[in-house]
């Protein structure tokens, strides 16, 4: 009876993850049915593995663990270049606020799909999903100062990237010429 009511408690907080995990994932991949196969295969690997969680207060950070490894076998598996250049942006019209916060946000998404993966997988677990750096090194099993330098590197692209993109066209011709 205590096994019944364990599934069905990690069950809910399963449940739960769910969104978090699609979010996460697709702010990697950039696409939202890869997302969805990235989260399926995560559910389906930490359900089958569920006995191997010794702390339920971890579920968080064991679940983005196995959401991370699914997401390098992919990698791994692919080995297709894909330019993030070209991943698509989504604009809906509608207000002109609702105009300029899409855009902000179609801003941000392409500023986040140019880092370099290690970069945005560390800028969306502890920016967008808001891990501690310890439970991030755990998830990424990376150092605590590779997160650090990860994230500051990261913040300081972004910065630069989207002030870049908020600057007029012609503001954003290069300084220099090349002469021939």
């Amino acid at each position: 009876m205590i096994e019944i009511g364990l599934s069905l408690a990690l069950k809910k907080q399963f449940r739960e993850n769910r969104s978090r995990l699609h979010r996460l994932a697709l702010s990697w991949c950039g696409d939202r049915m890869l997302a969805d196969d990235l989260v399926q295969e995560c559910m389906t690997r930490a359900w089958e593995k569920r006995q191997q969680l010794k702390e339920r207060d971890k579920l968080n950070a064991w679940m983005f663990r196995i959401l991370h490894n699914c997401w390098m076998e992919y990698l791994r598996r692919a080995r297709s270049t894909t330019d993030l250049d070209e991943v698509p942006v989504e604009l809906d019209g509608g207000p002109d606020q609702l105009l300029e916060q899409h855009q902000l946000a179609a801003r941000v998404r392409l500023a986040v799909s140019r880092l370099p993966i290690g970069q945005r997988e560390v800028v969306t677990l502890v920016d967008l999903e808001g891990f501690r750096y310890a439970e991030v090194a755990e998830i990424l099993e990376i150092p605590i100062g590779t997160v650090m330098s990860r994230l500051n590197r990261a913040r300081t692209s972004l910065r630069k990237e989207l002030l870049h993109l908020q600057a007029p066209p012609e503001a954003r011709q290069p300084l220099l010429r090349r002469v021939k």
